[in-house]
């Protein structure tokens, strides 16, 4: 199949990699053309993509990128890959996928099967991406991108993909498609259902960390270990799932799609009290770990040297996209503290350098890779953890 990927980050580039590696012709379409350039000479800016695998592809002839628009028609396969992420309010943005939308409507004149792998609130599809697309008669399907960065264990190939359909011809094309690439699709009875079981798959996961939080708040106001509770509870076989608590949430996924879903929920009468209460919960949790480190270094930091530990939002990635130890630094700042931070997957962030590991007055560890040293991390006077990984750390 001749196949049309619009947008090459960490969604796009991934499924352009397992299409052209199962043989398809695949064209990266992005609008920044200094990322095009670069992976037309191979290098790739996604973790757990080499650039020689991306090389390879170009060697062969199955993939190349490119921000010509008229590479989008003649297309057998066009598969959006756009950002959706929430305005300053915190509400919904489509403007991307609506650019993508305007894109085919503007530059496809030949049928297409149009995949939506952006993740969005039910109707999407339906509404935003097909109701914007006229005069040719494309196929459109739903398909929920579910790609986790720096998971070594679930990958394009053995996550189970889900699909949801227009029609039974767009269904169809679309499992023959994933097929090629994926090992087990399943197929739902409409691109609402997929739609949905996305938003509500990171809800889960948004809900039960407030949980774990707030738990973990309440533990230390009772002078108890709440990982050592969970580890307790944990025990028991059945009716039980752990989560650990932590400084907030980051990512695309977890801090962004709840609220996709309490939006669409309060379109149609039904105000999501705990989905938005369990985003309050994880918004306000850099100012808890403040408030901890403030008290853990005598009531005071106004002057004090502090290193923040890990600026990505989660371990062993280079990805900063909604991290909450941008929320904890500023904070610390706020209080009067001189603060730095050290990570050095991530390198430069916010117009800032990776400061290196020495002797400051604190050290607060936001996110531990593997290859940060205790040694080093306690060399700092006074050492707040918020990962329940360093050793005799106070921590959450």
């Amino acid at each position: 199949m001749r196949v049309a990927i619009i947008g090459q980050g960490y969604v796009g580039l991934t499924i352009a990699v397992g299409a052209a590696g199962a043989g398809h012709t695949v064209v990266g379409f992005d609008v920044n053309k200094l990322l095009v350039e670069q992976l037309n000479q191979g290098r790739s800016h996604i973790e757990g993509i080499s650039d020689s695998a991306v090389n390879g592809f170009i060697g062969k002839g199955t993939y190349r990128a490119s921000s010509d628009e008229s590479v989008l028609d003649g297309s057998d396969v066009i598969v959006i890959a756009v950002p959706t992420p929430l305005d300053e309010k915190r509400n919904p943005d489509l403007s991307y996928v609506h650019a993508a939308a305007q894109l085919i409507a503007e530059h496809v004149k030949s049928p297409s099967l149009i995949i939506n792998e952006s993740t969005s609130y039910p109707g999407t599809l339906r509404n935003e991406i097909a109701g914007r697309i006229n005069g040719v008669e494309h196929l459109f399907a739903s398909s929920p991108e579910r790609v986790d960065p720096g998971n070594t264990e679930w990958g394009t190939k053995n996550t189970p993909r889900l699909i949801g359909g227009l029609s039974p011809a767009a269904v169809a094309k679309a499992r023959e498609f994933y097929e090629s690439f994926c090992d087990l699709i399943i197929e739902v009875s409409s691109p609402e259902v997929a739609e949905a079981a996305k938003i509500f798959e990171n809800t889960f996961r948004q809900v039960n960390i407030a949980l774990v939080n707030e738990f973990a708040q309440i533990s230390d106001a009772l002078g108890i270990s709440s990982r050592e509770v969970i580890e307790a509870a944990s025990t028991k076989p059945y009716g039980f799932m752990p989560f650990s608590p932590g400084p907030g949430v980051g990512g695309h996924c977890i801090p962004v799609d709840p609220s996709y879903l309490a939006h669409v929920a309060n379109q149609v009468g039904v105000p999501a009290t705990f989905i938005k209460r369990a985003n309050e919960v994880n918004l306000a949790m850099p100012a808890y770990v403040v408030k901890r480190v403030v008290a853990g270094a005598g009531g005071s930091i106004a002057g004090k040297s502090v290193v923040v530990v890990g600026v990505s939002y989660k371990a062993n990635v280079a990805d900063t996209r909604e991290t909450p130890a941008a929320a904890v630094i500023d904070l610390l700042r706020a209080q009067g503290a001189h603060a730095v931070w050290h990570d050095d997957l991530v390198g430069t962030w916010r117009g800032e350098n990776s400061t290196a590991l020495g002797t400051f007055d604190i050290a607060v560890v936001v996110t531990k890779h593997d290859g940060v040293s205790e040694v080093a991390l306690k060399a700092s006077k006074y050492v707040f953890d918020c990962t329940g990984t360093v050793t005799g750390a106070e921590g959450i």
